[in-house]
C-alpha cells in the first residue's frame, strides 16, 4: 500500500519515515507533501490508500484537503495528527470518517497501530465494493439478457433498471443500439477474458458519453446494448464498431452487426432482432466486417442473374466432365462475384447450393474414374459447409477441390473399371467394421479369391492392405479436427475395438493417435 504524509513541518515528516519499519506494516511506498494544496495534488497523482495528515497547515488545512479528496478518492483512509486539542477540528475529522486522531508529539507505537487499523478498514471497503460490483454486474447481465427476448413483461425490465440504480434508462429519448459479435469459436476456446474486454469497451464508450449492457449468448455470440442520451451518428457508430472489432482481434475470426437505433428501452428487442438479421448477411462479407443498416442501404443492386448461374449444377458438371478448366473457373468467379456482399440471400440458401456443387464434383470424379482419395463423403461435405465462417471461405474450399480435380485428371492413368469400382465401394463403406473381401467381391460380381489376386496384380497391394491404408488416411484427417474424440474416430473408420485401432494406427504412422493429434496441433 501507499502512504501519503502531509505536514508542513519537515522534521515531523522525516522523523515519521525514519522511526517506523514501514515494510513490516506492508507500506511499499511513502509520499510526502508540505501543505494541503500539495497534498491534494500528490493524492491525485499517486492515489494513496492511507493519508497521514496534519490538521492545521498553511494555504489549506488538512480538513479542507480531505473534504475535496473525498470526491475523487473516497476509499482512502485518513488519519489526523494535531498538536492542538481543538474540538471543532476533532468533530470535522470524525465527520470525514478519520479512523484515528493522533496528538503530537507522535509516538511510533500509536502511529503503527493507527496504520494497521487503516489497512484493515481499507481491505474491508475493497471487499464490500467487490461484492457490490459483482451484484451490479449480475443485474446488468440479467437486464441485457431480458432485452434480447421478445417483449412480454415491461415491468421486469423496469424493475431491473431500478435495481441496477439507473432509472435514467427508462426516460424517453434515451437512444439504444444493439451490436452483436459472432466468434468463429467459443469464448472458452478463444481464451479471452470477457470482464477485461468488457471494461475496455466501456472505457472507450465513455469518450462518447455512452454506456453498455453486455451479455454472452449461445457460446459464440456476444451482445452489446449501447445507450446514451445522444443518437450515434454514422461516424461515431463506425468508430465504435472499429474499436470493438480490434478488441476481439485476439479471438480470431469474427463478424459484427449493429441493429437500428431505438429511443425506448422497451423497444431494444427491435434493435437486437435487426442486428441478428444483419449478422446473417455478414456471412457474405469478409471476416471482421462491421455491418450496419446504413451500409446495407448503400450497396448497389446485384442486377439480373448471369446466364451461367441459372442452372449452376449443370453448368459446373458440363465443364468438369469436358475437362474445360478455364471456363470452369470463370464460372466459379462469376458465382462468387454475384453472391458476395449481397443482402438478398440467406446463408443456408447458399450452403444448399454449394452442397449440390460439391456433390457434382464428387460425381464427376466417379464418372471420370479419378483416384478416390478426395472422393467426398456426404458427412465430410457437410463439415466443410458448417466450418466455413464466411462465404469467401466456403467458395475457396470449392475452388481448391476443383483445382485438385483438374490436376488429378491431368495426371491420372486410365484405371481398370473393376479396380475403380472396388476402390469406390471401399470409399463408401470403409466405416463399416463388418466390411469384408466377400462384400467387395460380391459388389463386382467376382469370386473372392479372384478379386484378391486381380487387385494385387493391378495395384501391387493386397485388398486388405489397401483397405487398412484407406482407413488410416481417413483417421489422420479426422484427428486433425479437435471436435472428434479418438474413440469416435475409431468407430468412424471401421474399428469397434479402440485398442486395436490404436495399435494399427501406430504401426501405420509411427505415432499413437494422441501423439499424431498433438503433432498436428
Amino acid at each position: 500500500m501507499k502512504l501519503l504524509i502531509v505536514d508542513d513541518e519537515e522534521l515531523t515528516r522525516t522523523g515519521l519515515i525514519s522511526s517506523i519499519d514501514w515494510d513490516s506494516l506492508g507500506i511499499t511506498e511513502i509520499l510526502q507533501a508540505d501543505d494541503g494544496v500539495n497534498g491534494l495534488e500528490m493524492a491525485r497523482l499517486y492515489k494513496p490508500e492511507i493519508i497521514l495528515c496534519d490538521v492545521r497547515m498553511p494555504r489549506m488545512t488538512g480538513i479542507a484537503m480531505l473534504e475535496r479528496l473525498e470526491k475523487f478518492l473516497p476509499d482512502s483512509i485518513p488519519i489526523f495528527m494535531s498538536g492542538y486539542s481543538d474540538k471543532e477540528y476533532l468533530k470535522a475529522a470524525i465527520k470525514l470518517k478519520a479512523i484515528n486522531y493522533i496528538e503530537k508529539p507522535l509516538h511510533p507505537e500509536e502511529v503503527q497501530a493507527a496504520v494497521l487499523e487503516a489497512q484493515t478498514l481499507y481491505k474491508q471497503k475493497l471487499r464490500s465494493h467487490r461484492g457490490e460490483a459483482i451484484h451490479s454486474q449480475e443485474i446488468a447481465t440479467r437486464l441485457a439478457q431480458q432485452l434480447t427476448l421478445p417483449p412480454s413483461d415491461n415491468n421486469k425490465i423496469a424493475d431491473l433498471c431500478l435495481e441496477l440504480g439507473q432509472p435514467e434508462l427508462l426516460e424517453n429519448g434515451m437512444n439504444f443500439i444493439s451490436v452483436i459479435v459472432k466468434l468463429n469459436e467459443s469464448v472458452e476456446a478463444s481464451g479471452i477474458f470477457l470482464e477485461d474486454l468488457q471494461n475496455d469497451i466501456s472505457c472507450f464508450l465513455e469518450h462518447y458519453h455512452l454506456k453498455c449492457l453486455f451479455v454472452e449468448k449461445r457460446v459464440q455470440y456476444l451482445v452489446h446494448h449501447i445507450y446514451g442520451r445522444n443518437a450515434l451518428s454514422p461516424t461515431t457508430l463506425s468508430a465504435v464498431g472499429s474499436y470493438i472489432s480490434r478488441q476481439y482481434d485476439t479471438c480470431g475470426k469474427h463478424l459484427i452487426a449493429a441493429g437500428n437505433t431505438v429511443t425506448d428501452i422497451f423497444r431494444v428487442y427491435q434493435s437486437y432482432a435487426s442486428a441478428v438479421i444483419l449478422l446473417q448477411n455478414c456471412f457474405f462479407f469478409p471476416e471482421k466486417t462491421f455491418l450496419t443498416e446504413n451500409a446495407i442501404r448503400l450497396l448497389s443492386p446485384k442486377g439480373p442473374v448471369p446466364d451461367s448461374l441459372h442452372s449452376p449444377e449443370n453448368t459446373f458438371s458440363k465443364y468438369l466432365l469436358a475437362g474445360e478448366e478455364e471456363p470452369c473457373f470463370q464460372f466459379l468467379d462469376d458465382l462468387f462475384r454475384y453472391y458476395s456482399c449481397n443482402h438478398t440471400f440467406m446463408p443456408n440458401q447458399i450452403r444448399d447450393l454449394y452442397y449440390q456443387l460439391f456433390n457434382t464434383l464428387s460425381a464427376s470424379r466417379k464418372k471420370n474414374q479419378l483416384e478416390t482419395e478426395l472422393h467426398e463423403k456426404q458427412d465430410l461435405i457437410v463439415d466443410t459447409l458448417n466450418n466455413a465462417f464466411t462465404y469467401e471461405e466456403l467458395h475457396k474450399a470449392l475452388k481448391e477441390k476443383t483445382a485438385q480435380y483438374f490436376e488429378d485428371a491431368k495426371n491420372s492413368q486410365p484405371e481398370n473399371s473393376t479396380i475403380f469400382m472396388i476402390k469406390d465401394y471401399i470409399s463408401r463403406n470403409y466405416m463399416n467394421d463388418t466390411l469384408s473381401v466377400k462384400d467387395i467381391s460380391g459388389h463386382v460380381y467376382l469370386s473372392a479369391s479372384y478379386v484378391c489376386t486381380f487387385f494385387k496384380s493391378e495395384t501391387g497391394q493386397t485388398l486388405n492392405q489397401y483397405l487398412t491404408e484407406y482407413r488410416m488416411e481417413k483417421a489422420k484427417q479426422l484427428l486433425s479436427d479437435p471436435r472428434y474424440k479418438i474413440s469416435e474416430i475409431s468407430s468412424k473408420v471401421g474399428y469397434t475395438d479402440g485398442n486395436y485401432f490404436g495399435k494399427s494406427f501406430k504401426k501405420y504412422s509411427g505415432f499413437s493417435p494422441s501423439e499424431y493429434r498433438e503433432k498436428m496441433s
